[in-house]
């Protein structure tokens, strides 16, 4: 699924665990698709997600941030240089658990996309789950967006929206929003790829 030839953009995704949301979007990089994977790229050597690419035929890399301690800009710069011979058009954080600094999401500024558990502007950061079940919320769901300098900011390329049961634990509703990731990712990388930001709205 790595073929990348004629004018489909190159896409770049990053992962540090399991890459669930990555596996659905190299599968939906097919046929009409716009763009076609490129390079999955993990902070973590043994993160699962290196396998499931590599079973997908994307070519993959390792940058370990373990090696870089206390060092972002060295870290960083690594990232780079591996994502550079890869010549990206657009980049996709897919669960990629570190944050990045200003000199990097300056850099590929209006090419990098993330998804985010929540809806955004709504509990950036972590747990959001809980956050929302403990604030009393209807709804949860989750959030595409512009990776910019601010953590979980950027311009919002499309969201979905899932209710909140009696009795919701963060566990459960995790679930249930990680099927809606796994549809709105795909759909607003596909429409990003076209040139169009118009966002993505879910149920």
């Amino acid at each position: 699924m790595s073929d990348t030839g004629g004018a489909h953009k190159r896409v770049a995704i990053l992962i540090s665990g399991s890459g669930s949301n990555m596996v659905t979007l190299v599968k939906s990089m097919t046929g009409d698709h716009p763009a076609r994977p490129c390079l999955v790229l993990s902070n973590v050597p043994d993160a699962g997600g290196l396998r499931k690419a590599r079973d997908l035929g994307v070519p993959t890399a390792v940058v370990d941030h373990r090696n870089f301690k206390g060092d972002r800009a060295g870290f960083e710069a690594a990232l780079n240089t591996v994502l550079e011979s890869a010549q990206p058009d657009i980049i996709c954080l897919a669960g990629f658990m570190r944050i990045l600094s200003e000199t990097f999401t300056a850099k590929w500024s209006g090419r990098c996309l993330n998804i985010h558990p929540s809806l955004l502007p709504k509990y950036k950061g972590l747990h959001t789950h809980q956050r929302a079940i403990d604030a009393g919320d209807a709804e949860g769901g989750c959030s595409v967006h512009e990776v910019t300098a601010e953590l979980d900011g950027g311009p919002i390329l499309g969201q979905a929206h899932v209710p909140i049961q009696p009795g919701d634990s963060a566990d459960t509703l995790a679930a249930r929003v990680l099927v809606q990731e796994h549809l709105l990712y795909p759909a607003v990388l596909h429409r990003f790829a076209s040139g169009d930001i118009t966002p993505v709205r879910l149920p």
